[in-house]
């Protein structure tokens, strides 16, 4: 990390973002002063005119109130490799000013992102020849994983169809794939929200690396890029199988919008049916990996011809009746049988293909039809009631509830515990009191609308992937 002290030119040019503590150092939030590039080659190293990566956030990465301290006319520019993902700290500032925090030690900020991976420019600059082959070095004891089916939901502008681009996968057992995560690590706590660094110890661990492979001075796979990586965590099952969890999945900056997370979760998809997993599941995702997982796993269910009988009836009692009128509740949900089988065969687990299910009846609505439409939105009426109250039908809730509650005794015991005999359908418990029943109804009213929308949206999706 180099520290500058920047007198005669206060605003360069090129600059993007400058902190200015107030007269009172009130702080300066690092998000309005710290720039990150990834660049390919030494000559991009101090210029700023290329690709920025937007952090989640760098607040929590400087002390209790995610501020810095003591500086004027302060700038960070950070360069990260995407050769071998080391990094260059470049800070610069017009002066410092003592107030009543001091001056933040930029140094140990940086260093909890970066690092051993953390150098100064000259050692920087040299990476880009030393460790120029550094990921083609690092994947060559991995295994290549089987992509056949990839073609069938690719994007048209999109690589995937390149056969130069592989999934590599490697296992813990290995330590260059510890050494790997770790100079990833810092991609990970900059851009996944809320991520926590996997155990490379473990050999539980595994990372699924995306690649393209370019010829170069001669060779066919002379170059190879690393597009983006996942880590996997292998769980045992009772009596003898393993639950695989998609602990982050991350393509890189320049990479992304281009089909490759897709790639990713396809290669995992391919080895946990190979390895006969029990199913897979994802660790916190985010919405938008939501979003991709539940256009993918449709996409998947399309091609699953058991489940097409089950889909057509369905659709065929939602035309018929209405639920509106019902007496009790129909069972419009998939066969647990179904359930089990999609389990087994394509590794999707209960809760994934019950969001999935959802879908793939809007596919099969006819649209048009009024009552149609109006029994779905029942269904996901019913559905959200019940996730509110943690039951099945929405109605009734025999179970226990936590409610919190003022304590200036000990703020970690504000909260008690109670058994409800019922819990009526206008108490949705959307509030620490629960608030009046057309509130409620009202905000019932926009989560439909919300998850109707998000349905829609993997529909549009689904459809364009298997046009």
């Amino acid at each position: 990390m180099a520290l500058k002290h920047n007198i005669s030119d206060p605003h360069p040019k090129k600059r993007k973002r400058v902190g200015f503590a107030s007269t009172d150092d009130t702080g300066i939030d690092p998000n309005d002063c710290i720039n990150i590039f990834p660049v390919k080659t030494a000559d991009q190293v101090g210029s700023t005119n290329c690709l920025q990566i937007e952090p989640i956030d760098l607040n929590h990465f400087f002390g209790q109130d995610g501020k810095i301290y003591g500086y004027n006319g302060l700038q960070i520019d950070v360069w990260l490799s995407m050769l071998s993902f080391h990094a260059y700290v470049d800070v610069s500032f017009q002066s410092k000013c003592e107030g009543g925090k001091g001056v933040t030690d930029l140094e140990v900020p940086f260093k909890s992102i970066f690092g051993e991976s953390l150098l100064d420019k000259e050692k920087f600059v040299q990476t880009f020849s030393k460790d120029h082959d550094y990921v083609r070095n690092i994947i060559a004891d991995g295994e290549v994983v089987p992509l056949e089916s990839s073609m069938k939901y690719s994007n048209s502008n999109s690589d995937n169809k390149d056969p130069s681009i592989e999934v590599m996968r490697l296992g813990m057992q290995n330590a260059n794939t510890g050494l790997l995560y770790s100079r990833l690590v810092s991609l990970v706590l900059l851009l996944v929200d809320g991520a926590n660094p996997i155990d490379v110890t473990d050999p539980r661990w595994e990372i699924y690396v995306a690649v393209k492979r370019s010829p170069e001075n001669g060779l066919s796979n002379g170059k190879v890029e690393m597009l983006g990586f996942a880590t996997v965590y292998h769980f045992f099952y009772y009596p003898d199988a393993s639950r695989m969890r998609i602990g982050q999945i991350l393509v890189l900056p320049p990479f992304q919008s281009q089909g490759y997370g897709r790639l990713l979760l396809e290669a995992i998809n391919s080895v946990a049916i190979s390895k006969n997993a029990h199913d897979i599941t994802v660790e916190e995702p985010s919405e938008y990996l939501q979003y991709l997982r539940a256009c993918m796993d449709a996409v998947r269910l399309l091609s699953y011809e058991p489940i097409n009988p089950a889909i057509s009836s369905v659709i065929s009692f939602l035309k018929e009746n209405n639920l509106s009128k019902c007496t009790a509740k129909p069972s419009t949900g998939p066969p647990a049988s179904l359930v089990d089988q999609v389990r087994q065969n394509l590794k999707i687990n209960r809760k994934q293909f019950l969001r999935c299910w959802e879908v793939l009846i809007y596919m099969n609505l006819v649209h048009e039809n009024q009552r149609c439409m109006e029994n779905f939105r029942l269904l996901i009426s019913d559905r959200v009631k019940g996730e509110i109250l943690n039951t099945e039908d929405g109605v009734k809730d025999t179970g226990k509830k936590i409610v919190e509650v003022p304590n200036d005794y000990d703020s970690d015991m504000s909260y008690v515990m109670f058994r409800s005999e019922r819990g009526e359908v206008g108490d949705l418990g959307m509030g620490k009191n629960g608030g009046d029943e057309a509130k409620q109804e009202e905000q019932l009213k926009q989560l439909v609308e919300e998850e109707l929308e998000e349905i829609s949206n993997v529909v549009k999706k689904v459809s364009s992937l298997i046009s």
